[in-house]
């Protein structure tokens, strides 16, 4: 698969605020905190994080055949060396096409070639199967679940919290900077 990974770039704004059409999938994809519509303020406060030093969190963009067609981003706790996958997105044009996994996949070694970190995490609402899918696929394993954990409108929606250690992904730690 053509596939690859770039850092979030100004232009890709624009894109990414198009694949929300409601309140819902803006919720879904960003947290209980995203007002809906995606503008261009909230994308410039995601980016500002990527920007301190070190950054509190990194944006990506997935490409395929020079289209942007992912975005994900990784928010960064340097004290305690654990990385939260979050905002993962796949454009809805290329929904089932089978990208979600080697773009997570890319996420998650660009992770592990860090040797602060030692944990991956995230947060998934427990109705996105597919995405939980995607996950147990790579090997995050579910840790618990946030029972009517957040409001949209008149529901309210469980949140399951996964994790991925090295060890748990063959072939990752021993190739991890200071292993051995």
């Amino acid at each position: 698969m053509d596939l690859t990974l770039r850092p979030f770039q100004d232009e890709d704004r624009a894109i990414l605020a198009g694949w929300f059409g409601d309140e819902a999938a803006l919720i879904q994809w960003g947290g209980p905190d995203m007002r809906f519509p995606l503008d261009e303020m909230q994308l410039r406060a995601m980016q500002a994080g990527a920007e301190e030093e070190p950054p509190r969190r990194l944006l990506w963009t997935g490409l395929r055949a020079g289209r942007v067609a992912a975005h994900g981003q990784v928010f960064l706790d340097w004290r305690h060396g654990v990385a939260r996958l979050a905002r993962i997105a796949v454009d809805p044009a290329c929904r089932g096409e089978g990208l979600a996994v080697p773009f997570l996949d890319m996420l998650i070694l660009g992770v592990w070639a860090r040797p602060e970190f030692f944990r991956i995490e995230l947060n998934v609402y427990t109705f996105n199967t597919a995405a939980i899918r995607a996950y147990r696929r790579l090997g995050f394993a579910e840790e618990g679940v946030r029972r009517s954990a957040v409001a949209v409108g008149s529901d309210r929606w469980d949140v399951a919290h996964y994790a991925l250690l090295p060890a748990e992904r063959p072939g990752v730690e021993e190739t991890r900077p200071g292993a051995g």
